[in-house]
């Protein structure tokens, strides 16, 4: 049975059940206004007028408390919404005090008719707070709002303070007469835009909710929603009679539902600094996110450090109380542990990486201290010197893989196969698990040591009995030493000395290996730095292949250019050993033959023993030219000269009769190449 897939997740004031409860509470208000204005023996009047002056000032001033503590937050965050919502509770707060400041008997003896349609008034201007407030505000049209904040604030307080003296300065305007005895016919009407401008506000600000699950969002949403309700209650004009007192009562529970949300989140987090945060422009949670960001990677880093009070330097900056301080420390102190560990867990990663690059050993031991270094602090390798391990001062004499403690140190072998090589140094950590980290350390630098050695070893000895294209294709891959071989084209070069017989039966051994060293010496790099692989060295002759077995482009004029430099080369070592000799024995001289054509290019040999090679008839033709070729001279063939192109200078010998060919060859001597 396929499982069926979880149901979506839906914030708490927007699951089905706790939606249909709220919107309960929402519309009792409304039913109950509705059963008041339709039985007028239930919508009795009631006049207590010190009640209703206490109640307005009392309220009234939880609202102002709330605007302020909104508006400072706007100006610490530096968010126009929390503007907005500010002159939401402060505009309303305003002239629901002046409301109850003409209260009649208080300090007019009637009240006024500004008495009966301040509180609309004031609730259609707050309408307009609640309206922008919800938009969703780019980051130019919140700098404009938050720009012009100190003139909206006071064109809010001016308008109040004029509609304050024309409402209570007795005869002043109509709005200081007596109240209406009936009810204001175009008070009713005109209320309608402020509903639908609480409406829209409630809408969009639940959009938010839905994509920012808050609860300072829903205290919000349900206070523009009262506001709403209050001014439908206020249209009745129905002055002290039950219904009335309703919208006194659904002002009430807006201002003290939203300071009582705010009181819960502060009892919760225990701090005022981010009551209202969950409110602020996108732009404006993405700035507290990278601030709390900058915060924890500071606190990390003084951890790291040490520095066991780091979070209490931080708790002035963002209003921690003690408990999240003591929290705040704690979870630095393990962030700092997790980024401690991850640190030292790449450097072993790096380390394990530097043991494939082949690098020298002085080099290796050099770049991994420096890198060990950023994650276990000073570190120190030393090798073993004179048969003494020593680092500074401090020597060690260890008895098995067990490491040696002293101090604030702890020491560990390093070993290549089995035997004492170094030691490695670094201070004692804060668990046992730093010191297994440094024993796995030790262990990964004794791999990377031993490696090392052997690498250079192996390249010493590779290199010195081969080619070093055969010798980096064998290290790279060791596969490729199976027997068997794939047929290429390549450029063959054979060479051997003209009139080494005779010079060796006339010398001594030591003077022939010596005359044949000093050749090779020089011939030798002429054909490596030109990329040809030699295969074979026979004697006093040897083979060298180009385009075998790494491919090579132009390996025809690459070969031709070895063998014009070898013959410069010999030439040179003849000349500096002629006036060293006492006898008349010439030095033989170099003959070089040169062919292109495919030939079978792979290893040849027996399981035991085997050697890279390359045979073919191209191989034997350059091996016959090399025995017509004169001393001091480079023999080719058609092939190879037809690869060279424009530029080669030659002479042509004719069509030569060679060994073991029926057809006649083609063959010239090479002088120069352009």
């Amino acid at each position: 049975m396929p499982r069926a897939d979880p149901a979506p997740y839906l914030p708490p004031a927007t699951q089905p059940v706790r939606g249909a409860v709220w919107a309960i509470h929402l519309v009792l208000p409304m039913l109950g206004l509705w059963l008041l204005l339709a039985n007028d023996s239930v919508n009795i009047p009631w006049q207590h007028n010190p009640s209703h002056f206490w109640l307005i000032v009392a309220v009234a001033g939880v609202n102002v408390a709330l605007g302020l503590m909104i508006s400072e937050a706007s100006r610490r965050r530096r968010d126009a919404r929390l503007f907005l919502v500010s002159m939401v509770f402060l505009s309303s707060a305003g002239f629901f005090l002046m409301h109850g400041l003409a209260t009649p008997m208080i300090i007019l003896h009637t009240g006024s008719l500004g008495f009966d349609i301040g509180q609309q008034v004031g609730l259609s201007v707050a309408a307009v707070f609640a309206f922008a407030s919800a938009l969703p505000l780019g980051e130019p049209a919140a700098a404009r709002v938050l720009g012009a904040q100190h003139f909206v604030r006071a064109a809010l307080l001016g308008f109040m303070a004029v509609w304050g003296v024309v409402s209570l300065v007795p005869g002043l305007t109509a709005l200081s007469e007596p109240p209406a005895v009936t009810p204001v016919p175009w008070l009713a009407w005109g209320s309608i835009p402020g509903l639908l401008l609480y409406a829209a506000a409630s809408v969009m600000m639940f959009l938010i909710h839905r994509r920012r699950p808050s609860a300072m969002l829903i205290s919000l949403i349900t206070a523009y929603a009262l506001l709403a309700e209050s001014m439908v209650a206020g249209m009745s004009q129905l002055n002290w009679h039950l219904s009335w007192w309703e919208w006194h009562l659904l002002l009430t529970l807006a201002f003290v539902f939203v300071a009582y949300s705010a009181y819960l989140q502060f009892r919760r987090e225990g701090s005022s600094a981010g009551l209202f945060d969950s409110v602020t422009l996108a732009a404006t949670v993405r700035r507290i996110r990278q601030d709390y960001d900058r915060a924890l990677e500071e606190l990390v880093e003084a951890v790291r450090r040490g520095e066991p009070l780091a979070a209490t330097r931080l708790s002035g900056k963002f209003r921690l109380n003690e408990s999240q301080t003591a929290v705040l420390d704690r979870a630095g102190a393990a962030l700092a542990g997790e980024r401690e560990l991850s640190a030292r867990l790449a450097a072993l990663v790096d380390v394990s990486g530097r043991t494939r690059v082949g690098l020298p050993e002085d080099e290796l031991l050099a770049s991994s201290l420096e890198r060990v270094r950023q994650a276990y602090g000073d570190v120190k390798i030393a090798l073993v010197a004179d048969g003494r391990t020593q680092v500074g001062s401090r020597e060690y004499a260890f008895t098995g893989d067990e490491p040696i403690r002293r101090d604030h140190l702890l020491a560990f072998p390093l070993t290549v196969k089995g035997r004492l090589a170094g030691v490695l140094e670094v201070p004692i950590g804060r668990t046992s698990q730093d010191e297994a980290l440094a024993a796995t350390l030790a262990g990964q630098l004794s791999l990377s040591l031993e490696n090392a050695r052997l690498y250079r070893e192996l390249h010493t000895l590779f290199h010195q009995y081969m080619s070093p294209d055969v010798a980096h294709a064998l290290l790279a891959d060791p596969a490729q030493a199976a027997l068997g071989g794939e047929l290429r084209e390549l450029t063959a070069l054979f060479a051997d000395l003209k009139g080494f017989t005779t010079f060796s039966e006339k010398v001594t051994p030591g003077e022939i290996v010596e005359m044949l060293n000093r050749y090779h010496t020089a011939a030798v790099p002429c054909i490596l730095d030109n990329g040809g692989t030699i295969v074979q060295f026979v004697g006093d002759a040897l083979l060298a292949l180009f385009n075998a077995p790494a491919a090579q482009e132009d390996h025809a004029r690459a070969a031709c250019r070895a063998a014009l430099a070898m013959q410069q080369a010999a030439a040179e070592v003849a000349e500096e050993m002629a006036w060293k000799r006492v006898d008349d024995v010439p030095w033989p001289t170099f003959r070089v033959g040169i062919n292109t054509g495919p030939a079978l290019v792979g290893n040849i040999g027996s399981p035991e023993l085997r050697g890279f090679n390359a045979m073919g008839d191209c191989v034997n033709v350059a091996a016959r030219l090399e025995g017509v070729a004169e001393p001091g001279t480079v023999v080719i063939g058609e092939t190879t000269l037809k690869q060279l192109g424009a530029g080669a200078s030659v002479s042509p010998l004719g069509r030569l009769s060679l060994k073991g060919k029926e057809e006649l060859v083609a063959a010239y001597v090479l002088t120069g190449l352009a």
